[in-house]
Parts: structure tokens; C-alpha cells; sequence
């Protein structure tokens, strides 16, 4: 199964937050760059890069201090301060689903990040909401009744896309494949998948999805499955030990689960010890392997002991 990767049509978005030298620096890039595009980097003392499918392009002058600092003042719609909070995680939430993390020197205040005394790079992802992306699987892993799906792939290859995709379709439900309408909870640790600003998903993730943002994914499962009685609990990058035993007890619940992890093939996956762990708790039926080859999203769907 293939499908070629669509341009992101949220790259001017992203290049509105920049201070006006950097975005007219910006117009060099060719529209094959513009078009891939995945992450605007700014370094201090060195050129703005837009990272693409093929790596980074440089443009522009050297980033300044200021030029981050009026980033973030863009970002918040007024200071720094008053993403604070969101700071402490590494990042901050934009309205239309970017999100910039941050790199610099931390604040601790007893072993726990309170901020940052200086910021020396960022990073603004460009959220792809690519509906339909999802259909060419879900013959495998949807239709009256939703199976328990994990998907892996390299870093940069789409899987959050997919999850997003997935959720929508699974909780408004799709007639064309048999899929009914499903209450899903999700846990959007880092506001990748909805990008909740102010209480409102900045991306479209379905009319019967609770979304839980900005609290570890191994709490939120916890959460969302004891108080918004889910039928389906969604999560992006299973990382931890923590995040397996969250997904067992949310199977334990009844729930079925669409989870993602950073895996190159299900034999990579037997050889990181967290997803040795994964396997061995025997809660997903389907495994969805994403590759790019020649720009091209293909996908391998395979059963899961279980």
C-alpha cells in the first residue's frame, strides 16, 4: 500500500511567527524544500533551517537571542511568562497546532525544570493534517469492530499523522468501510495529535474524542480510562515501562487501543527491552509498519500474537 506524500499547507503559518528578516530570508527556499517541510530550526549564531524529507536547507543571516525571544513573544500573543507552565515541559502550543520546543539553559527549583533563564534554539513543528491518509489500512485494523493497532516507523516517516487520521475516522465513523461512530480518549502528551489551545483542538481529531493534553501518557491512559469511559484510548510514542502498564490496564478495561512507537520493523521492537515488554503484554492484533521510499508513505500491516 502507497500513498505520496501531500506539501503542508501550514508552512506559512509557521513562517508568520518569525521575526520579518528570517521570513524574508525565508523566500529563497525552493518550493521542493517548502513543500516537504517539517520543522523551521533556529539556532543562535547560526542561519534559520526549514527541515525537510532530505535534511536541512540554511537560509537567512545568523539567529540572534532576540530573534528567539521575539518568537516566543509571537508565540504567547504577548510574553514568555505567560506560557510558563508550558515551558517547563520543553515547549509551547501555537493556535493552528505548531509546536515549539526549546533548548537553552533550564531553571530547577528541587530537581524539577521551573523554565528558562536563556533559550538558545527552537524548534517549531508544522503539524501535516492529512485526512484520509489512514483509508489504505483501515480494511486491516477497522470496520465493526476497531483492533488494537500499534504503529511503528523511523522518526519523520508520519506515524503521528496516521494516528491523528485514525482517531478522526474511528470516533466519526466511516460508512464506507463499516466503521460506527466510537467514543476515543486521547492522550496528546506533548499537543502533537490535537493541539489543544485555550480548550479548542487546533486539529480536527473527530466529534467523539476527549482529548487529555500536557500530563505523561502513562497517567493520562490512567485517567482518561477511569473518567471518560472510553471504548477506544489513543496515545502517540509508547516510551516507557509506565506507558506498557498504562495500556494493559486500559485493555483490562475493555478499551481497544491505537498506539505509535519509534521502531524501524517489528525485529527492531524484539530488541529495545521497553518493546520486548510491549509484546510480551500481548495487547495489540494488528502492527502498522511506515516507511518513505522515494518520498513515498507505504505501509505493511501485519498480525500480532495475541
Amino acid at each position: 500500500m502507497t500513498l505520496a506524500i501531500a506539501t503542508s499547507p501550514l508552512l506559512d503559518g509557521a513562517l508568520r511567527l518569525l521575526p520579518q528578516h528570517i521570513r524574508a530570508a525565508a523566500t529563497s527556499l525552493s518550493p521542493r524544500v517548502c513543500g516537504t517541510a517539517e520543522e523551521i530550526r533556529l539556532r543562535t549564531g547560526f542561519p534559520a533551517a526549514v527541515l525537510g524529507a532530505d535534511g536541512e536547507h540554511r537560509f537567512g543571516g545568523a539567529v540572534t537571542t532576540r530573534d528567539l525571544d521575539d518568537v516566543l513573544e509571537n508565540a504567547t500573543g504577548a510574553s514568555v511568562h505567560t506560557a510558563r507552565d508550558t515551558l517547563k515541559n520543553g515547549f509551547v502550543t501555537v493556535r493552528g497546532g505548531y509546536r515549539i520546543g526549546v533548548g537553552g539553559t533550564v531553571i530547577t527549583k528541587n530537581g524539577e525544570i521551573q523554565g528558562f533563564r536563556a533559550v538558545s534554539s527552537l524548534a517549531i513543528r508544522i503539524p501535516r493534517e492529512l485526512r484520509g491518509v489512514c483509508e489504505p489500512i483501515l480494511p486491516d485494523i477497522a470496520g465493526h469492530t476497531i483492533r488494537s493497532t500499534l504503529i511503528i516507523s523511523p522518526p519523520g516517516a508520519g506515524k503521528t499523522t496516521l494516528l491523528r487520521d485514525l482517531v478522526r475516522v474511528i470516533s466519526d465513523g466511516d460508512a464506507r468501510f463499516g466503521i460506527t461512530p466510537h467514543r476515543v480518549g486521547l492522550a496528546d502528551e506533548r499537543a502533537e495529535i490535537a493541539a489543544l489551545q485555550d480548550g479548542v483542538p487546533q486539529l480536527y481529531v473527530g466529534s467523539r474524542t476527549d482529548v487529555l493534553s500536557g500530563c505523561p501518557k502513562s497517567e493520562a491512559v490512567l485517567m482518561i480510562t477511569r473518567v471518560l469511559n472510553p471504548e477506544v484510548v489513543a496515545l502517540d510514542e509508547i516510551t516507557s515501562p509506565d506507558d506498557v502498564h498504562a495500556v494493559e490496564r486500559a485493555c483490562l478495561c475493555g478499551a481497544k487501543l491505537i498506539a505509535t512507537a519509534h521502531a524501524d520493523s517489528r525485529g527492531d521492537l524484539t530488541r529495545k527491552p521497553v518493546f520486548k515488554l510491549l509484546l510480551e503484554s500481548r495487547v495489540f492484533e494488528k502492527l502498522v509498519t511506515v516507511s518513505v521510499v522515494g518520498g513515498t508513505r507505504r505501509y505493511a500491516v501485519e498480525d500480532m500474537p495475541c
